[in-house]
């Protein structure tokens, strides 16, 4: 696993609330940013805040402002993640001009939901489209004279846009800061960043996450699914030769995956398939992959029980001990991997029917019979759904072994 980190630095309100923090490059445990390429900064700050980290370690329900250069602004236009718009304040870095694609750019991000920032604005008539876009404008007090400052509050203030005064020092810039009617203050004089450190997954395990995600997407194809699985010449030969075992006595044998699925249905041959992929995770023992077919099936059989969603159930327990396999936290995974959200709920706060029987699974498997209980089932329930699925996992270990 490789260290990544990033700054944080919390943004206030008049108040002195937090209400925000802007996310910075951090190439290491120095508090300084040391940016040589701001394409590739951003790059690193978007990354690790969304993908490595996880915005719910770094800012919890707060937002998170994140410079963006000229380029990560068209490219984003293109893309504009809009699932992060609640979240990300995006901010237009004071050396773009306000150029023809870069304002439809940022009218796009705009009209998406995107709260738009200008940072460290100095203003000239020339960037007043963007003025006119924009919900927040920073102002850097070191850029500029008491007067400039108080010339410019009185230009940009129209009621709607906030102004946010940055690199405050002094209880004096503060209070001069409040009487001229900021709305949001950010720097030194309240908290310097702080350096937050995560680990970020290496590019085996990067790739195996990806293989996991193709293989669960609800949208493939099915031709889509079995060109993934013939692509990985080991997942395919593997899967093939266990279906062709006695487990599954089909009288005949199976010479291909689209074969395969025309006879046990995609929601097998995907399990199967990303069974094999889970155990060529390196560096973890055998026994977690055991572990995971344990609560795959045990779901399944509790869910068959009372009439639930048997083959959820069996992906939810699946996929319940990726995070130990990968050694990063689940809400970080999840959002690579395209899961039905009953599932992902279930994964990351145990919610809803499918969380409330991986619950019992997980409640069983360590022992803590309070718990180990769902709806109507007596604890016989539980223990004969919990005995099948290790006699399951049991006669069927020889698919997870390395060959």
């Amino acid at each position: 696993m490789q260290d990544i980190y990033i700054g944080r630095q919390p943004i206030y309100d008049s108040k002195l609330h937090v209400v925000a923090y802007e996310l910075l490059f951090r190439a290491g445990e120095e508090n300084q940013a040391m940016v040589v390429d701001g394409d590739s900064a951003t790059t690193n700050v978007i990354i690790n805040a969304l993908t490595e980290i996880g915005m719910d370690e770094l800012v919890g329900n707060r937002r998170a402002f994140i410079n963006l250069t000229h380029d990560h602004i068209l490219q984003m236009a293109k893309q504009p993640l809009p699932e992060m718009k609640d979240r990300l304040v995006l901010e237009v870095l004071e050396d773009i001009r306000a150029e023809d694609e870069i304002i439809a750019a940022v009218k796009k991000l705009a009209s998406e939901g995107f709260t738009i920032a200008l940072d460290d604005f100095i203003y000239h008539e020339s960037l007043q489209p963007l003025v006119d876009i924009s919900d927040i404008i920073k102002i850097d007090l070191t850029a500029i004279s008491k007067a400039e400052l108080e010339a410019h509050v009185k230009k940009l203030a129209n009621g709607k846009r906030r102004l946010l005064a940055e690199k405050v020092e002094t209880a004096e810039e503060y209070q001069h800061c409040q009487q001229l009617g900021f709305d949001y203050y950010q720097g030194y004089y309240f908290s310097k960043p702080s350096i937050v450190k995560g680990k970020s997954l290496p590019a085996n395990k990067m790739t195996i996450v990806k293989l996991l995600a193709r293989l669960s997407d609800d949208d493939s194809s099915t031709e889509e699914l079995a060109a993934t699985i013939t692509q990985d010449v080991t997942m395919s030969v593997r899967v093939l030769r266990y279906i062709n075992s006695a487990q599954f006595n089909l009288g005949r044998e199976v010479d291909s995956i689209q074969q395969a699925i025309m006879m046990l249905g995609r929601t097998t041959i995907r399990n199967l398939a990303t069974l094999v992929v889970m155990s060529q995770i390196p560096d973890k023992p055998h026994e977690l992959l055991i572990i995971s077919m344990i609560r795959a099936k045990m779901a399944e059989n509790i869910a068959r029980l009372v009439k639930a969603e048997t083959e959820a159930c069996f992906t939810t327990g699946l996929f319940s001990i990726i995070d130990t396999l990968m050694d990063q936290k689940m809400e970080v995974l999840l959002q690579d991997l395209p899961l039905a959200e009953n599932i992902r709920r279930a994964l990351s706060k145990r919610e809803g029917e499918l969380g409330n029987i991986l619950a019992c699974v997980l409640a069983y498997e360590s022992g803590d019979w309070n718990n180990a209980h769902y709806d109507d089932l007596g604890i016989d329930d539980i223990r004969n759904c919990y005995l099948e699925a290790l006699q399951w996992a049991t006669a069927n270990e020889a698919l997870l072994k390395q060959e």
